[in-house]
């Protein structure tokens, strides 16, 4: 199986983007999904700055795959659609269907994981568009996820997230500024302040969820590091890691070393529990709310938090 890093989905300051990647450039990552796929006013790094960050990574003998935003709004998003469809050099990852309108079946795409793809008709129906790979909804579980891969088309590949907080919602809303009651459109760029989302707890004080700008994402980590021989055989193609602001290095080489046989899996998930201040879960996986976290081996259910 290859090893993806997904889109950052948070704002980071532009240095900090060109840092992130330049330190993939070495890593063991085979594909990297680059672009802003939360909000259109995150313009710290340009279109243009995207190209050459993908440019490097290509050098690097990285495949690099350009994403769209999610929640189209304005003239001007669906403007930046045709120009990320037409950059004329770079697969694209299309995380709504404007952006697959855009690509108008000319070129091959990836299905982003916000898509609705839920059986098999709708992967032959953007197969036939030129899809190249689809990417798993997060909600999917072993089982349908079975079904579908019984039937996907010659040559598509696949692609699940195994790492990461998982994206939940999206609003017109941006619940980051409604938080510091700031209006959206005067919001003084506030997500900065949260490099990893912004955390959301009980009145009992228990963590709850994320908040990244307009997205909602589970509080816990999805980890699907002891599932992987599962994955693998399901015909799963590739493994998507999140961008996370601290640490992406490391949990890369985790993955890399229990995808190659070089570390147990049970190892794996000690050393990334310093990596999920908030828990992990993996209950989607299993066909279970996807907050808990089942363990494999006697198949026992805990809270996402172990509260």
């Amino acid at each position: 199986m290859k090893i993806s890093v997904g889109p950052i989905s948070y704002f980071w300051e532009r240095q900090k983007v060109f840092d992130f990647y330049k330190d993939l450039e070495e890593s063991a990552v085979d594909i990297v999904y680059l672009g802003e796929t939360i909000c259109s006013k995150r313009r710290e790094v340009s279109l243009v700055d995207w190209l050459e960050i993908a440019n490097q990574l290509t050098k690097a003998g990285k495949e690099v795959v350009l994403s769209t935003l999610t929640l189209i709004e304005a003239a001007s998003e669906l403007s930046l659609q045709g120009r990320i469809a037409k950059n004329g050099q770079y697969t694209v990852e299309a995380n709504d269907m404007a952006a697959i309108h855009k690509l108008g079946g000319q070129q091959p795409f990836v299905i982003g994981p916000h898509i609705n793809t839920y059986n098999s008709d709708t992967l032959e129906l953007f197969n036939d568009m030129e899809a190249c790979r689809w990417v798993i909804p997060v909600e999917l579980g072993n089982e349908t996820i079975s079904r579908m891969q019984q039937h996907r088309p010659v040559g598509m590949e696949t692609e699940i997230f195994a790492f990461g907080n998982l994206p939940l919602a999206f609003s017109a809303r941006c619940y980051t500024a409604r938080a510091h009651n700031k209006p959206k459109d005067s919001c003084d760029f506030i997500c900065l302040d949260y490099p990893d989302g912004l955390p959301m707890f009980t009145q009992a004080k228990e963590p709850f969820l994320i908040l990244n700008g307009i997205q909602t994402q589970s509080v816990a980590k999805q980890n699907l590091v002891t599932l992987l021989d599962d994955v693998n055989e399901l015909g799963i193609d590739v493994i998507r890691i999140m961008p996370q602001s601290e640490g992406m290095t490391e949990i890369i080489k985790i993955f890399y070393k229990v995808l190659n046989g070089k570390m147990q899996a049970e190892t794996a998930l000690e050393k990334l529990d310093a990596f999920q201040l908030y828990g992990k879960c993996n209950g989607y996986w299993f066909g279970e709310e996807g907050m808990i976290w089942i363990d494999n081996s006697s198949k026992q259910k805990d809270n996402c938090c172990g509260a």
